[in-house]
Protein backbone atom coordinates (compact mmCIF):
# COMPACT_ATOMS: atom_id res chain seq x y z
CA UNK A 1 0.00 0.00 0.00
CA UNK A 2 2.94 2.50 1.10
CA UNK A 3 4.78 1.47 -2.41
CA UNK A 4 1.06 2.66 -3.89
CA UNK A 5 1.25 5.74 -2.33
CA UNK A 6 4.42 6.76 -3.46
CA UNK A 7 4.12 5.64 -7.01
CA UNK A 8 0.77 7.10 -8.01
CA UNK A 9 1.69 10.89 -7.35
CA UNK A 10 4.97 10.10 -9.91
CA UNK A 11 2.80 8.42 -12.55
CA UNK A 12 0.27 10.99 -11.95
CA UNK A 13 2.71 13.81 -12.43
CA UNK A 14 4.68 12.14 -15.53
CA UNK A 15 0.78 12.12 -17.64
CA UNK A 16 0.43 15.71 -16.53
CA UNK A 17 3.89 16.23 -17.37
CA UNK A 18 3.55 14.56 -20.88
CA UNK A 19 0.02 15.79 -21.67
CA UNK A 20 1.56 19.48 -20.49
CA UNK A 21 4.36 19.14 -23.09
CA UNK A 22 1.79 18.50 -26.19
CA UNK A 23 0.22 22.13 -25.67
CA UNK A 24 1.97 24.20 -28.54
CA UNK A 25 3.33 27.59 -25.81
CA UNK A 26 4.57 24.79 -23.48
CA UNK A 27 6.10 22.76 -26.16
CA UNK A 28 8.05 25.67 -27.76
CA UNK A 29 9.25 26.77 -24.50
CA UNK A 30 10.52 23.36 -23.42
CA UNK A 31 11.59 21.36 -26.82
CA UNK A 32 15.21 23.35 -26.59
CA UNK A 33 15.83 22.43 -23.03
CA UNK A 34 14.53 19.06 -23.84
CA UNK A 35 16.89 18.67 -26.82
CA UNK A 36 19.82 20.09 -25.29
CA UNK A 37 19.62 17.91 -22.19
CA UNK A 38 19.42 14.74 -24.81
CA UNK A 39 22.20 15.98 -26.81
CA UNK A 40 24.39 16.31 -23.56
CA UNK A 41 23.46 12.46 -22.41
CA UNK A 42 24.07 11.16 -25.91
CA UNK A 43 27.52 12.92 -25.41
CA UNK A 44 28.08 11.67 -22.25
CA UNK A 45 27.51 8.02 -23.56
CA UNK A 46 28.98 8.08 -25.95
CA UNK A 47 31.58 10.68 -27.02
CA UNK A 48 31.85 11.36 -30.48
CA UNK A 49 36.04 12.66 -30.21
CA UNK A 50 37.60 13.75 -33.87
CA UNK A 51 36.57 12.87 -37.05
CA UNK A 52 38.01 9.72 -38.15
CA UNK A 53 40.88 9.79 -40.45
CA UNK A 54 40.87 8.36 -43.59
CA UNK A 55 40.90 4.50 -44.01
CA UNK A 56 44.65 3.19 -45.25
CA UNK A 57 43.61 1.57 -48.48
CA UNK A 58 44.39 1.44 -51.83
CA UNK A 59 41.81 3.71 -53.63
CA UNK A 60 42.75 6.23 -50.61
CA UNK A 61 46.43 6.99 -51.77
CA UNK A 62 46.19 9.61 -54.14
CA UNK A 63 48.27 12.16 -54.12
CA UNK A 64 48.78 14.58 -50.90
CA UNK A 65 49.62 17.69 -52.50
CA UNK A 66 47.97 20.35 -53.57
CA UNK A 67 45.93 19.14 -56.71
CA UNK A 68 46.78 20.41 -60.19
CA UNK A 69 44.58 23.40 -61.53
CA UNK A 70 42.43 22.61 -64.55
CA UNK A 71 42.15 24.90 -67.40
CA UNK A 72 38.49 26.12 -67.50
CA UNK A 73 37.60 29.31 -69.72
CA UNK A 74 33.81 30.04 -70.01
CA UNK A 75 32.88 33.34 -72.02
CA UNK A 76 31.44 35.31 -69.03
CA UNK A 77 28.70 37.32 -70.26
CA UNK A 78 28.78 41.19 -70.26
CA UNK A 79 31.01 43.72 -72.50
CA UNK A 80 33.74 44.03 -70.03
CA UNK A 81 35.58 39.79 -68.64
CA UNK A 82 38.18 41.15 -67.00
CA UNK A 83 38.04 41.59 -63.26
CA UNK A 84 35.87 43.17 -60.61
CA UNK A 85 35.59 46.81 -61.41
CA UNK A 86 37.28 49.05 -59.26
CA UNK A 87 37.97 51.79 -61.38
CA UNK A 88 35.91 53.73 -59.19
CA UNK A 89 37.02 54.68 -55.87
CA UNK A 90 34.68 52.60 -52.54
CA UNK A 91 33.23 55.26 -50.01
CA UNK A 92 35.23 55.16 -47.02
CA UNK A 93 32.00 53.64 -45.29
CA UNK A 94 28.78 52.43 -46.15
CA UNK A 95 25.47 52.36 -43.86
CA UNK A 96 22.26 50.83 -45.64
CA UNK A 97 19.19 51.21 -44.04
CA UNK A 98 18.71 47.53 -42.14
CA UNK A 99 15.17 45.69 -42.10
CA UNK A 100 14.01 45.51 -38.68
CA UNK A 101 15.39 42.99 -36.63
CA UNK A 102 14.23 40.13 -35.47
CA UNK A 103 15.36 37.67 -32.85
CA UNK A 104 16.01 34.03 -34.36
CA UNK A 105 14.24 30.59 -33.30
CA UNK A 106 16.04 27.73 -32.51
CA UNK A 107 18.21 26.62 -35.34
CA UNK A 108 16.96 29.01 -37.39
CA UNK A 109 19.50 31.67 -38.57
CA UNK A 110 19.35 30.85 -42.09
CA UNK A 111 15.33 31.19 -42.58
CA UNK A 112 15.64 34.26 -40.13
CA UNK A 113 18.45 36.35 -41.70
CA UNK A 114 16.92 35.47 -45.20
CA UNK A 115 13.77 36.88 -44.04
CA UNK A 116 15.49 39.96 -43.00
CA UNK A 117 17.38 40.19 -46.35
CA UNK A 118 13.77 39.35 -47.98
CA UNK A 119 11.89 42.34 -46.35
CA UNK A 120 14.54 44.47 -46.99
CA UNK A 121 12.98 44.52 -50.21
CA UNK A 122 9.74 44.61 -49.33
CA UNK A 123 8.78 40.90 -48.51
CA UNK A 124 5.78 40.33 -45.69
CA UNK A 125 6.51 37.05 -44.84
CA UNK A 126 8.48 35.69 -41.44
CA UNK A 127 11.49 32.98 -40.48
CA UNK A 128 8.88 30.57 -39.79
CA UNK A 129 7.20 30.90 -43.53
CA UNK A 130 10.41 30.21 -44.43
CA UNK A 131 11.46 26.96 -42.09
CA UNK A 132 8.08 25.44 -43.04
CA UNK A 133 9.18 24.98 -46.44
CA UNK A 134 12.67 24.07 -46.17
CA UNK A 135 13.21 22.89 -42.88
CA UNK A 136 9.48 22.44 -40.95
CA UNK A 137 11.22 20.43 -38.05
CA UNK A 138 11.98 22.50 -35.95
CA UNK A 139 15.04 21.02 -34.36
CA UNK A 140 16.54 20.57 -38.33
CA UNK A 141 19.90 22.51 -37.13
CA UNK A 142 21.07 23.28 -40.92
CA UNK A 143 19.58 25.08 -43.70
CA UNK A 144 21.83 25.37 -46.87
CA UNK A 145 22.81 27.99 -49.34
CA UNK A 146 21.01 25.99 -52.39
CA UNK A 147 17.72 25.57 -49.76
CA UNK A 148 17.60 29.48 -49.61
CA UNK A 149 18.13 29.81 -53.69
CA UNK A 150 15.29 27.21 -53.12
CA UNK A 151 12.68 29.37 -51.17
CA UNK A 152 13.87 32.73 -52.83
CA UNK A 153 13.09 31.75 -56.36
CA UNK A 154 9.69 29.96 -55.54
CA UNK A 155 7.94 32.42 -52.60
CA UNK A 156 9.97 35.48 -53.87
CA UNK A 157 10.06 35.23 -57.13
CA UNK A 158 9.28 38.48 -58.01
CA UNK A 159 13.55 39.46 -56.65
CA UNK A 160 16.28 37.30 -58.45
CA UNK A 161 18.83 35.32 -56.69
CA UNK A 162 22.17 33.79 -56.93
CA UNK A 163 25.43 32.50 -55.01
CA UNK A 164 28.78 32.51 -55.91
CA UNK A 165 31.68 31.30 -53.59
CA UNK A 166 35.43 32.68 -53.55
CA UNK A 167 34.70 36.11 -52.50
CA UNK A 168 37.09 38.46 -50.82
CA UNK A 169 36.19 41.60 -48.56
CA UNK A 170 36.78 43.96 -51.42
CA UNK A 171 33.57 42.12 -53.32
CA UNK A 172 31.72 42.27 -50.26
CA UNK A 173 32.80 46.18 -49.81
CA UNK A 174 31.32 46.57 -53.49
CA UNK A 175 28.12 45.22 -53.44
CA UNK A 176 27.24 47.35 -49.98
CA UNK A 177 28.49 50.83 -51.77
CA UNK A 178 26.62 49.51 -54.37
CA UNK A 179 23.39 49.68 -52.37
CA UNK A 180 23.09 45.55 -52.50
CA UNK A 181 22.84 43.90 -48.60
CA UNK A 182 24.79 40.53 -48.86
CA UNK A 183 24.62 37.60 -47.20
CA UNK A 184 27.37 35.45 -46.19
CA UNK A 185 27.57 31.83 -43.94
CA UNK A 186 30.87 31.86 -41.44
CA UNK A 187 32.44 29.83 -38.28
CA UNK A 188 31.93 31.05 -34.96
CA UNK A 189 32.68 30.11 -31.79
CA UNK A 190 29.65 28.97 -29.57
CA UNK A 191 29.87 30.31 -26.42
CA UNK A 192 29.21 27.27 -24.38
CA UNK A 193 29.65 23.58 -25.24
CA UNK A 194 26.81 21.15 -25.68
CA UNK A 195 29.15 18.10 -24.72
CA UNK A 196 31.92 16.80 -23.18
CA UNK A 197 34.58 17.85 -24.79
CA UNK A 198 32.38 20.23 -27.39
CA UNK A 199 34.78 22.13 -29.71
CA UNK A 200 32.33 24.60 -29.62
CA UNK A 201 32.69 25.44 -33.49
CA UNK A 202 29.94 25.71 -35.69
CA UNK A 203 28.39 27.44 -38.72
CA UNK A 204 26.39 30.62 -38.80
CA UNK A 205 24.77 33.26 -41.29
CA UNK A 206 25.08 37.11 -41.46
CA UNK A 207 23.20 39.60 -43.40
CA UNK A 208 25.90 42.59 -44.46
CA UNK A 209 24.59 46.08 -44.03
CA UNK A 210 27.47 48.37 -44.31
CA UNK A 211 31.32 48.47 -43.61
CA UNK A 212 33.61 51.19 -42.17
CA UNK A 213 36.39 51.02 -43.24
CA UNK A 214 37.89 53.39 -40.62
CA UNK A 215 37.82 51.01 -37.90
CA UNK A 216 37.56 48.28 -40.49
CA UNK A 217 34.45 46.55 -39.94
CA UNK A 218 31.41 45.17 -41.08
CA UNK A 219 27.94 46.45 -39.62
CA UNK A 220 26.00 43.01 -39.75
CA UNK A 221 22.35 42.03 -38.71
CA UNK A 222 23.24 38.70 -36.41
CA UNK A 223 19.70 37.64 -35.77
CA UNK A 224 21.33 35.67 -32.82
CA UNK A 225 23.31 38.38 -31.48
CA UNK A 226 21.81 41.20 -32.49
CA UNK A 227 21.32 44.34 -34.55
CA UNK A 228 24.05 46.24 -35.87
CA UNK A 229 26.53 44.28 -34.64
CA UNK A 230 30.97 45.14 -35.76
CA UNK A 231 32.86 42.43 -37.13
CA UNK A 232 35.86 43.08 -37.87
CA UNK A 233 37.67 42.59 -41.64
CA UNK A 234 39.72 39.50 -40.71
CA UNK A 235 37.47 37.74 -38.05
CA UNK A 236 34.59 37.63 -40.71
CA UNK A 237 37.52 36.81 -43.34
CA UNK A 238 38.64 33.76 -41.05
CA UNK A 239 35.41 32.39 -40.13
CA UNK A 240 34.04 32.71 -44.06
CA UNK A 241 37.14 30.65 -45.09
CA UNK A 242 35.41 27.74 -43.21
CA UNK A 243 32.78 28.08 -46.07
CA UNK A 244 34.48 28.27 -48.92
CA UNK A 245 33.61 31.95 -48.75
CA UNK A 246 30.47 31.87 -49.96
CA UNK A 247 28.20 34.84 -50.51
CA UNK A 248 24.25 34.98 -51.47
CA UNK A 249 22.91 37.93 -53.09
CA UNK A 250 19.08 39.28 -53.97
CA UNK A 251 18.33 41.88 -56.36
CA UNK A 252 15.38 42.90 -58.62
CA UNK A 253 15.22 41.89 -61.72
CA UNK A 254 16.04 45.72 -62.93
CA UNK A 255 19.43 45.29 -60.84
CA UNK A 256 20.85 42.95 -62.97
CA UNK A 257 22.83 44.40 -65.06
CA UNK A 258 24.21 46.01 -61.89
CA UNK A 259 25.04 42.84 -60.18
CA UNK A 260 26.77 41.34 -63.22
CA UNK A 261 28.79 44.07 -63.50
CA UNK A 262 30.13 43.99 -60.12
CA UNK A 263 30.73 40.49 -60.38
CA UNK A 264 32.58 40.58 -63.67
CA UNK A 265 33.86 37.25 -65.16
CA UNK A 266 32.68 35.83 -61.83
CA UNK A 267 29.20 36.04 -62.86
CA UNK A 268 29.37 32.84 -64.94
CA UNK A 269 29.41 29.89 -62.28
CA UNK A 270 32.32 27.66 -63.80
CA UNK A 271 34.94 30.80 -63.75
CA UNK A 272 34.01 31.81 -59.91
CA UNK A 273 34.54 28.06 -58.63
CA UNK A 274 37.99 27.94 -60.91
CA UNK A 275 38.87 30.82 -59.36
CA UNK A 276 37.84 29.85 -55.76
CA UNK A 277 39.88 26.69 -56.02
CA UNK A 278 42.94 28.40 -57.59
CA UNK A 279 42.82 30.79 -54.00
CA UNK A 280 41.94 27.35 -52.02
CA UNK A 281 45.05 25.80 -53.67
CA UNK A 282 47.25 29.22 -53.11
CA UNK A 283 46.36 29.02 -49.70
CA UNK A 284 47.16 25.32 -49.07
CA UNK A 285 50.31 25.73 -50.76
CA UNK A 286 51.24 28.72 -48.08
CA UNK A 287 50.29 26.88 -45.33
CA UNK A 288 49.82 23.21 -45.77
CA UNK A 289 48.45 22.88 -42.11
CA UNK A 290 45.16 24.89 -43.04
CA UNK A 291 42.53 22.62 -42.86
CA UNK A 292 39.86 25.01 -44.63
CA UNK A 293 42.15 25.44 -47.08
CA UNK A 294 42.29 21.56 -47.62
CA UNK A 295 38.80 21.55 -47.63
CA UNK A 296 37.94 23.94 -49.91
CA UNK A 297 39.60 22.88 -52.81
CA UNK A 298 38.01 19.36 -52.29
CA UNK A 299 34.57 21.24 -52.27
CA UNK A 300 35.20 22.87 -55.48
CA UNK A 301 36.76 19.91 -57.55
CA UNK A 302 33.36 17.81 -56.54
CA UNK A 303 31.78 21.18 -58.18
CA UNK A 304 33.82 20.02 -61.04
CA UNK A 305 33.24 16.69 -60.83
CA UNK A 306 37.03 15.72 -60.16
CA UNK A 307 36.06 13.38 -57.53
CA UNK A 308 39.73 11.65 -56.84
CA UNK A 309 41.37 14.87 -56.25
CA UNK A 310 38.43 16.26 -54.45
CA UNK A 311 38.56 12.63 -51.67
CA UNK A 312 42.48 13.39 -51.75
CA UNK A 313 41.92 17.05 -50.92
CA UNK A 314 39.23 16.15 -47.64
CA UNK A 315 41.57 13.22 -46.60
CA UNK A 316 44.46 15.56 -46.52
CA UNK A 317 41.78 18.49 -44.23
CA UNK A 318 40.61 15.15 -42.14
CA UNK A 319 44.45 14.75 -41.41
CA UNK A 320 44.87 17.60 -39.91
CA UNK A 321 42.06 17.80 -38.10
CA UNK A 322 38.47 19.24 -38.73
CA UNK A 323 35.60 21.24 -36.36
CA UNK A 324 33.07 18.60 -35.01
CA UNK A 325 30.16 19.95 -36.66
CA UNK A 326 31.77 20.76 -40.03
CA UNK A 327 29.44 18.09 -41.72
CA UNK A 328 26.22 19.46 -40.34
CA UNK A 329 26.88 21.94 -42.88
CA UNK A 330 28.95 20.45 -45.59
CA UNK A 331 29.03 17.01 -47.58
CA UNK A 332 31.91 17.06 -50.21
CA UNK A 333 33.33 14.39 -48.60
CA UNK A 334 30.37 12.05 -48.27
CA UNK A 335 29.45 12.90 -52.08
CA UNK A 336 33.47 12.71 -53.40
CA UNK A 337 33.93 9.25 -51.13
CA UNK A 338 30.71 7.75 -52.88
CA UNK A 339 32.05 8.29 -56.28
CA UNK A 340 35.24 6.87 -55.57
CA UNK A 341 34.10 3.88 -53.86
CA UNK A 342 35.31 4.36 -50.63
CA UNK A 343 32.46 3.35 -49.41
CA UNK A 344 34.30 2.16 -45.75
CA UNK A 345 35.58 6.45 -45.80
CA UNK A 346 31.67 7.35 -46.41
CA UNK A 347 29.78 5.49 -43.96
CA UNK A 348 32.82 6.15 -41.35
CA UNK A 349 32.48 9.74 -42.06
CA UNK A 350 27.94 9.52 -42.02
CA UNK A 351 28.41 7.48 -38.83
CA UNK A 352 30.59 10.25 -36.84
CA UNK A 353 28.14 13.22 -38.49
CA UNK A 354 25.17 11.76 -37.13
CA UNK A 355 27.18 10.78 -33.69
CA UNK A 356 27.20 14.52 -33.59
CA UNK A 357 23.66 15.80 -35.56
CA UNK A 358 21.65 12.84 -35.24
CA UNK A 359 18.58 14.06 -37.40
CA UNK A 360 20.65 15.38 -39.98
CA UNK A 361 19.21 14.30 -43.23
CA UNK A 362 22.26 14.67 -45.47
CA UNK A 363 24.35 12.18 -43.05
CA UNK A 364 21.25 9.81 -43.35
CA UNK A 365 20.82 10.33 -46.84
CA UNK A 366 24.60 9.53 -47.70
CA UNK A 367 24.52 6.56 -44.87
CA UNK A 368 21.72 5.06 -46.87
CA UNK A 369 23.76 5.33 -50.32
CA UNK A 370 26.84 3.64 -48.98
CA UNK A 371 24.77 1.03 -47.81
CA UNK A 372 23.26 0.95 -50.48
CA UNK A 373 26.58 0.48 -52.44
CA UNK A 374 26.83 -2.46 -50.38
CA UNK A 375 24.38 -4.25 -51.41
CA UNK A 376 22.01 -3.56 -48.48
CA UNK A 377 19.15 -2.29 -50.13
CA UNK A 378 16.94 -2.64 -46.74
CA UNK A 379 19.28 -0.93 -44.90
CA UNK A 380 19.72 1.95 -47.32
CA UNK A 381 15.77 2.47 -47.44
CA UNK A 382 15.80 2.64 -43.73
CA UNK A 383 17.91 5.16 -43.57
CA UNK A 384 16.23 7.01 -46.51
CA UNK A 385 12.83 7.19 -44.38
CA UNK A 386 14.75 8.38 -41.58
CA UNK A 387 16.34 11.29 -43.62
CA UNK A 388 12.42 11.94 -44.94
CA UNK A 389 11.34 11.83 -41.47
CA UNK A 390 14.03 14.25 -40.63
CA UNK A 391 12.52 16.20 -43.49
CA UNK A 392 9.56 16.17 -45.03
CA UNK A 393 10.25 18.72 -47.64
CA UNK A 394 14.05 16.66 -48.45
CA UNK A 395 13.30 16.73 -52.23
CA UNK A 396 17.17 14.57 -52.03
CA UNK A 397 15.24 12.22 -49.66
CA UNK A 398 12.21 11.92 -51.57
CA UNK A 399 14.37 11.00 -54.75
CA UNK A 400 16.05 8.11 -52.95
CA UNK A 401 12.93 6.67 -51.80
CA UNK A 402 11.58 6.46 -55.41
CA UNK A 403 15.01 5.18 -56.23
CA UNK A 404 14.56 2.18 -54.66
CA UNK A 405 10.79 1.74 -55.12
CA UNK A 406 9.73 2.31 -51.59
CA UNK A 407 7.35 4.97 -50.10
CA UNK A 408 8.13 7.20 -46.62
Amino acid sequence: MRFRKTILPLVILAILAVLLYQIPAVNTRLEWRVELARVYLRGLFTPAGSLPAPIPTAAAQVTATVPPTQTVTPTPPGPTPTSIPSATPLPQMVNLTPPKWVKQDINNCGPTTLSLYLNYYGWRGDQFEIANEIKPERLDKNVNVEELIYFSRNWAGWLQSNFRVGGDIQLLKTFLAAGFPIMVEEGYALERGYWIDDDQWAGHYLLLTGYDDAAQVFITQDTYVGPNELVSYDKLDEGWKAFNRVYFILYLPSQEEAVKSILGPHWDSDFNRQAAMETAQAEAAANPQDAFAWFNVGSNLVYFERYGEAAAAFDQARQIGLPQRMLRYQFGPFISYFHTLRTADLLALTEYALEITDNSEEALLWHGWGLYRLGNSAGAIEYFREAYWANPKSQDAAYALDFMGASP
